[in-house]
C-alpha cells in the first residue's frame, strides 16, 4: 500500500494561484524523485469548531485560507529517498513558498483503508 504526507497550511486568500503555481512547479520535482501523486486542496466549507479546527490548527489570520494537501508515494523507503533528495537538490532553492512555513502542519501516514469506487 502507498504511503502518504499530509500537510494543513494557511495561504493569503488573495495569494491562490501564487500557491497553485508553487504547487505544480514541486510536483515535477516529487514526480521525478519518486513520488506518484500530488493533491492540493483549496479551503471552501471549514467550518469554526467549538474546541478546535483547521483553521485554529495553523493559526489561519482572517485573510488566509486553509490549504489540505497529500503527496503520496509507492512506500515509506520511496518517500525517505524523495526527501533526501529534495535537501540536497539545489534547484529546491528555487522554490518559492507563498506562506507561512513555519505554521504548517504536516506528517507522513501509513494507510489502513484505501477503497474507491
Amino acid at each position: 500500500m502507498a504511503y502518504v504526507d499530509g500537510f494543513v497550511v494557511p495561504v493569503p486568500t488573495a495569494g491562490q494561484e501564487a500557491y497553485r503555481a508553487s504547487a505544480a512547479k514541486a510536483w515535477v520535482l516529487f514526480k521525478e524523485w519518486g513520488a506518484t501523486r500530488h493533491v492540493e486542496c483549496w479551503g471552501d466549507d471549514v467550518p469554526d469548531g467549538k474546541l478546535t479546527d483547521f483553521k485554529r490548527s495553523v493559526q489561519a489570520k482572517p485573510d488566509e485560507t486553509v490549504v489540505f494537501s497529500w503527496i503520496e508515494y509507492p512506500s515509506k523507503e520511496v518517500r525517505d529517498e524523495v526527501y533526501r533528495k529534495m535537501k540536497d537538490d539545489p534547484r529546491m532553492k528555487d522554490m518559492d513558498m507563498p506562506f507561512d512555513g513555519k505554521r504548517m502542519i504536516f506528517g507522513g501516514f501509513r494507510p489502513i483503508f484505501d477503497e474507491r469506487p
